[in-house]
This record gives C-alpha cells, structure tokens and sequence, in this order.
C-alpha cells in the first residue's frame, strides 16, 4: 500500500468513525437523509473523487475500494458509491458535471426516444438509493445495440417512495417522456471496449461488494471482541473450541470477501475484463455475507440482536445489499454466460488472463459481450 493509500484510508476511518454514531444511524432508518453528514463527505471531496481523474492520476477504483470498505464498515447511510461512480460515468462520457446530488441506478427498464431538441426517456426505474433525496439519477441502458449513458432530472419523475431493510430510501423512480440528457459511449475508455450497455449496474455491485467487505471485517471484530471479554462458566468463550471454529470460519469468509471485492475494484483500473471480476465479487461477498452474519449472531446470542448493539446494523445491511445491483443468483447467471460458450479448453486461459490483467491478443480468447 503507497503513502497516499494510508492517507486515504486513514483518512475515511477517522471520518466516518467520528461522525457516523448510534444516533445517526438511528436517525437514518427513519427515513430522514442526513444532510449534516453530506456536507462532511462532500468538503472531503469523497463525492466526486473520480469526477475529474484522468489516466495518470493517483486515485483510481483500488482508492474508492478503501473508501467504500470503510463506509460499509461503519455504516455510512449516505448514496456515497453512487455518486463516486455517476460522477465518474458522466466525466468519462463527456456529460460533464451535474448540478445538485446525483446518484446511480440500473436502466434496463428505461427505453430512449429521439426528439428534435435531444432525447426523453420513459420507464421505470426500480429501486434507486436514496431517489428522493437526489437531483438526477445516472443509468446506462442498451439502444439500438448500442450502450448509452442517461442522465434522468428526478424532479420531472413521479416518485414512489421505498426502503431496504434497515428504512434507507430505495424508491422507484417513474419515468414519462422526460428530458434526458444522454452520451453514446465512453470518450476515454474504461477497459479494451468502452463501457458496457449494462455498466451502471456493473458499477453498482462492484461498491455493494466493498461495503459488504468492510461490513464483513467490521463483524469478525466484534465478534472477536465479545469472545474475548464474555465470560462463562469462569473463561472468556472465545476460549471454547467450538466457538473458536466459528470465529476461524468467519475469519476465513473475512479474507476472502476482501479479496475478491479488492480484486474486482483493480481489475476496473487495470482495463482488463472487469465485467468477469466484478460478477465473480458479487457471488463471493455475497455467499460471505449470510454465513457471517449467521455466525457472527450465534457467537453474540441475544446481545447482537439488542438495539443498543451497532451487530445488527451491519448484518441487516448485508441482507439488504445482497440483492441489490443483482444478487448471487443474477450474477452466477451472468458468469455462466461468459464461460459456458468458451467450452473446457477455453476456461483456464480466459481465467488466467480474466485475474492476471493479460493483454495479449493471442492468448486471450475474445469474451462474449456483457450487454
């Protein structure tokens, strides 16, 4: 890890630790959006981190993975990935900059009409973090073979109020012949084919995956702690071979959700196929997630089920990210998708040079396309 990367990550820990409290989480499952927190994130320059990055600069996705990993860990109930990766979409698309907060959706459900002073929109889009709070929302969509990046005004939609598990806004977004602004295609290519009809849902599962890590490391902690200072029968319980199984089998689901979520976030920086990466990601943190938070409640009991415990706050979020920008299942699908049609002799070397970051042409076998 470079000098920079400590500044930033230790940076994100120091701020979301002081800042993000019981009482503001409290105050977050009630629907209210926390505008004091916002403007912090915001004068930190986290929002936009990518809006202006170009391909020499230092801060790339490996820097959004540690933010993101510390915002899952703490909890942060703000649209912060989404308004990191729109911010990015619009600055590499060439739609520049956006007034207001901005946030992420996936545009499958929205269709693109021609009109003589640009384009409008109609559809659906299903639930949108924080939709309500937002002043536009940033999708990609596939239109006429090819892929698009739209950005959709929330004032001129009808919206459909929501929420996750834990009362944080995902509401739908009801779209009517509304003025949209929209790009055909990346002006600087993210990767060897530009951007992929589908890449705000991409994007989207790739910051799930670093929030569920940082949710997943954050669980082994406290579970690791309450171990070792709940005492029974005259000995801390984690000292009892059983309960030192399920914290070496939490550790273990730990490491390789970080992994896998790390991986996916440099495969976007390294240009090569960060669709496999990202739906690889998915499907692991994802699979981590509902044996850690089933672990982690055996090891506390009824403690992490109690209000006052910060457990269930991040287990509860697990469950709600699992299936948002996709679930395993989606993702699995997808993945059967890429691999299937290469057959068993063309398996190993797209895998080797999926996670190696190999260019060659003559080695790489051309994947199906994402769309």
């Amino acid at each position: 890890m470079s000098g920079s990367d400590h500044l930033i990550s230790d940076m994100v820990e120091r701020l979301f630790g002081d800042h993000v409290t019981g009482a503001t989480l409290e105050a977050a499952e009630s629907g209210g959006f926390q505008q004091d927190l916002w403007d912090v994130v915001e004068e930190h320059g986290l929002a936009s981190m990518l809006s202006a990055s170009d391909d020499d600069s230092e801060l790339g996705w490996h820097q959004v993975f540690m933010v993101m990993r510390a915002a899952g860990a703490h909890c942060l109930p703000l649209p912060l990935g989404e308004s990191i990766a729109a911010s990015f979409l619009l600055h590499r698309s060439g739609l520049g900059a956006q007034a207001g907060r901005i946030g992420l959706a996936s545009g499958s459900d929205l269709r693109l009409h021609q009109t003589k002073g640009g384009w409008s929109a109609s559809g659906l889009l299903r639930r949108v973090p924080w939709g309500r709070n937002l002043a536009s929302v940033v999708s990609s969509l596939d239109h006429e073979g090819e892929g698009r990046i739209v950005v959709v005004p929330v004032a001129a939609c009808a919206v459909m109020a929501g929420a996750n598990l834990v009362g944080e806004p995902r509401d739908e977004l009801v779209v009517e012949d509304v003025p949209v602004a929209v790009a055909r295609c990346a002006q600087k290519p993210m990767g060897t084919e530009g951007f992929a009809p589908d890449i705000a849902r991409q994007l989207g599962a790739l910051l799930r995956a670093g929030q569920m890590a940082g949710a997943i490391g954050a669980i082994l902690d406290t579970a690791l702690t309450y171990a070792g200072e709940r005492r029974q029968f005259a000995r801390a319980i984690g000292g009892f071979q059983a309960v030192q199984h399920q914290l070496a089998v939490l550790a273990e689901e730990s490491a390789a959700a970080a992994v896998a979520a790390e991986q996916a976030f440099r495969s976007v920086d390294s240009g090569r196929d960060h669709g496999f990466a990202i739906a690889v990601a998915k499907i692991r943190v994802g699979e981590a997630a509902g044996r850690v938070a089933a672990i982690a409640h055996q090891v506390l009991g009824a403690m992490g089920f109690a209000r006052e415990h910060r457990l269930h706050h991040a287990t509860r979020r697990l469950w709600a990210w699992r299936g948002e920008f996709g679930a395993e299942c989606f993702w699995a699908g997808r993945l059967a998708q890429m691999v299937i049609p290469l057959g068993a002799a063309g398996l190993s070397p797209f895998v080797t040079v999926a996670q190696s970051g190999a260019k060659s042409e003559e080695t790489a076998p051309s994947s199906p396309r994402q769309s």
